[in-house]
This record gives structure tokens, sequence and C-alpha cells, in this order.
């Protein structure tokens, strides 16, 4: 299976013949993926080096004239670093853009904490009117991204080496349905569906399968409750309790109890591989299962 980095560049670069407005502004991350379409469109294929502020700089730029920029580098270098030029050049500007990371949390921990960013969904959500999908498999990115483009708004494309098996339909509203019960719900972000089925194999309890994280989905997640103990578990691949006020609000009329389970603030400075990590985390199935089990019990 390709990744889902290897699906954006190929859907991007097949884009970019089909759409006139669409640019693509790179940080030397992935400029060879993207070469073939550089040499078909030399003006809209933009690689500004390592110059992460320029990166947000030249998309708010092409944005003022009316192109629609795809902007893209590792997640700690495409949100992290240059936070000011995304809050000013297209916040403040009034301005819209997509951008698309790759990295994840522990996508390459062999390249250190700089290269790892499990805060960068947190760190979007201060910003007014962004769109956040975090998607599971290379065929939702490929829907997603494709969504992006052909829209008008603020959008960030979480990507990551992390998948699931298989894919699953977008569901226009944020949250499917994947398991019902009656003991809680577990809503599992992105890649991290494949643990959480796992986890609750044989426990009586909702799964709901989340791609798109803000807007937050509350109309799904109350219906859920309605139909179970509102005791709410979210698994999500980034910071643990970047969601979770997200949930508090949209069930502020029901008493109900929330758990967020994610990357944990402290830095894991033994740099394994990304099973190892999730694992170290407590994300992997049987850490989950004993989490949610006692939450839920």
């Amino acid at each position: 299976m390709d990744t889902m980095r290897d699906r954006f560049i190929a859907t991007t670069s097949r884009l970019l013949d089909e759409d006139p407005r669409l640019a693509v502004v790179l940080a030397e991350i992935s400029k060879d993926g993207f070469q073939q379409a550089l040499e078909r469109h030399p003006d809209r294929v933009l690689n500004v080096g390592i110059r992460e502020q320029l990166l947000i700089g030249a998309g708010g730029g092409l944005a003022l004239t009316g192109m629609r920029p795809v902007m893209h580098t590792f997640a700690s270098f495409l949100v992290e670093r240059p936070f000011e030029q995304l809050k000013l050049d297209f916040g403040h500007q009034g301005v819209h853009g997509v951008l698309v990371s790759a990295g994840g949390s522990y996508d390459w921990p062999a390249g250190g904490f700089t290269h790892m960013s499990p805060g960068d969904v947190a760190l979007m959500d201060t910003l007014d009117g962004w769109t956040i999908h975090v998607p599971g498999h290379p065929d939702e990115a490929e829907t997603l991204v494709r969504e992006a483009v052909a829209g008008d708004g603020s959008v960030y494309v979480r990507l990551s080496v992390h998948a699931n098996a298989t894919a699953r339909p977008r569901t226009r509203s944020g949250f499917s349905v994947v398991r019902e019960g009656s003991r809680g719900v577990v809503v599992a972000v992105g890649p991290m569906l494949d643990n959480v089925l796992a986890a609750t194999e044989g426990l009586d309890v909702s799964v709901l399968y989340a791609t798109t994280v803000r807007p937050f989905d509350g109309d799904t997640l109350r219906r859920a409750v309605a139909a179970a103990r509102p005791d709410v578990v979210l698994v999500e691949p980034y910071l643990e309790g970047t969601s979770t006020a997200a949930a508090n609000d949209a069930l502020s009329e029901v008493p109900h109890r929330v758990l967020g389970l994610g990357i944990g603030r402290s830095e894991l400075r033994r740099y394994g591989t990304v099973e190892e990590h999730l694992a170290g985390q407590g994300l992997d199935p049987a850490a989950l299962r004993a989490r949610i089990d006692a939450f839920v019990r």
C-alpha cells in the first residue's frame, strides 16, 4: 500500500493539470516527488528552500492574488515554526489555503523531537475557521485533499505513515458509526481506528470514527451518547486532551464523563519505531483495552 504522502503527491500533481488556480508551495520536503509537476508547471510549483516562514508567506501572497495555495512540509515545520505567519498572513489577511503536513506525531522517530509534532492540531485549534482533516488511510487522504483543493476555505490535512488497513467511506458530518454498544462511546480519530477496534473487541461500547475533527461533529456524538451510557473516550493520534473541550461543549446539556487519550506531554527521548512510540504512549491495543475498560466499567 502506498503512503498517504505518496497519494497526496500523485493526487495534487494531477490536480495541477486540471485546475489553473492551484499552486503548490514546498520547503524542500517532497520536492523530488513533485519534480514532474514542476517541469509541467514551473510557475505554479514553488520550492522556497528551508524557509518555512517564507513557505506560509508565499502561500498567503498567492491567496491574495486569487490562487488556491497548497503548502506542504513536515507538521513541525508547517504549523509550529511558522505559526505567526499562519495567524497573520492567512487569518489576519482574511485569505484561505490548504496546509498538508507529513510526519504526524512520530513518523520519523530517528529524526528527533525537531521532526515530531504531537501538538499541531491543538495549536491549529487556536485559530479561527480552520477545517482539520485527519485521514486514516491513503484512500481517505486522496478524498480529503481533493475536497480541500476544490473548496475555498482554510483547511489543514494531517498525513501520517501510521494508517488503518482499510479505508472507510467519507462521512460529510465528520464522524461515522462503526460499532454500537451501551456502556459508553469511543471516538477513534484517523489512524487510531484499527487499534481502537482491536482494543474494544467484545466490549459493549459504541465506536465512532472521525477523519474530520474540526468542525467537531457534536451532533453524531450526542446521538451516540443518547443511545449509550454518557461516558466518552477520545483516542487521538496527537496531544491527549486536544478535543476534550469540544466534546464537553457538545455534551454541555447532558451529564457525562470524558477521557482524552493521545500523545502525552512528556517527551520520549529514546527514539524507537512508530509502533514502539505508540506503545510507550499507551496507544497500542493492549494498553487501550485496559484504559478504556477501566473507564467505562
